[in-house]
């Protein structure tokens, strides 16, 4: 890790103004976001709203249209090439669908990063994937398995293992819970905390399951039209003041948030 960074007094993330759009189509309409070091940020908000294209701004598989984003206090908006590689290496990923590849082995998938990323010998590589895999309750076994072989919940903890194999210092959950039945939910809430507490890792979490987001979460943030409408620490969403955020938790049809339903 850059201790200079680390002690530069900076956000670890920080996004100002942050506008996307897709055509006609305005996505992010000027985000303003920070993530403190260390602290777990869930964004809230419904399908459509701009959670993951925000994710992949931050990333940098987008390039957004507007406004900046820092990592440490470093301009990332622009940065390609090897700078970008650079600052992708210190971060992890759990995708939504999991995202692990048909044609590797468990291990392998979570030992991808370190041997396509950093180049780590496979036997070495195996060692820490295999560690990692115990860290979020499989046993060694597992690692010889294919993703295939795999229940939704399994799937899950393998993709957590790929996210943090490389001791990342941000990792980003995309949906962590979807598709799980609430125990497993709820298993996989329980390590992402254990394993990110470890780690000591900043996060950034997206996710619709507010179960999800009460457990893991430091601090919340509803995103709604392309903007942030409300952030503050998570045990404070129950009484925002605000009648979106108190829609959305509560699962209500009636409010200010309307689903827009196409008419046949």
């Amino acid at each position: 890790m850059n201790t200079a960074a680390a002690s530069n007094g900076h956000p670890k993330i920080s996004l100002k103004g942050v506008t996307k759009h897709f055509g006609p189509k305005q996505v992010l309409r000027g985000i303003d976001l920070e993530v403190q070091r260390g602290q777990s940020l869930v964004i809230i908000g419904g399908s459509g709203t701009g959670k993951s294209v925000m994710l992949k701004c931050i990333l940098g598989l987008l390039q957004p249209d507007g406004g900046s984003i820092h990592i440490d206090g470093q301009d990332v908006t622009h940065l390609k090439g090897r700078d970008r590689e650079e600052v992708m290496a210190r971060m992890g990923m759990l995708f939504q669908g999991g995202a692990l590849f048909d044609s590797l082995k468990v291990w392998e998938n979570v030992a991808f990063g370190l041997i396509q990323g950093k180049g780590m010998p496979r036997e070495k590589a195996r060692d820490i994937a295999m560690a990692k895999l115990a860290q979020v309750g499989l046993s060694a076994d597992v690692g010889e398995l294919s993703p295939a072989e795999l229940s939704g919940g399994m799937q899950k903890r393998v993709g957590l293992a790929r996210a943090i194999a490389t001791d990342p210092e941000i990792i980003f959950f995309d949906e962590p819970t979807t598709g799980l039945d609430p125990i497993m939910a709820d298993v996989i809430n329980d390590l992402i905390v254990k394993c990110v507490k470890e780690l000591g890792a900043t996060t950034m979490s997206i996710t619709h399951d507010m179960a999800s987001a009460r457990k893991i979460a430091d601090r919340v943030a509803m995103i709604y039209e392309g903007r942030i409408i409300w952030h503050g620490m998570a045990g404070d969403v129950d009484h925002s003041g605000n009648d979106h955020v108190d829609q959305f938790i509560n699962g209500r049809a009636e409010g200010p948030i309307r689903m827009q339903v196409r008419k046949l």
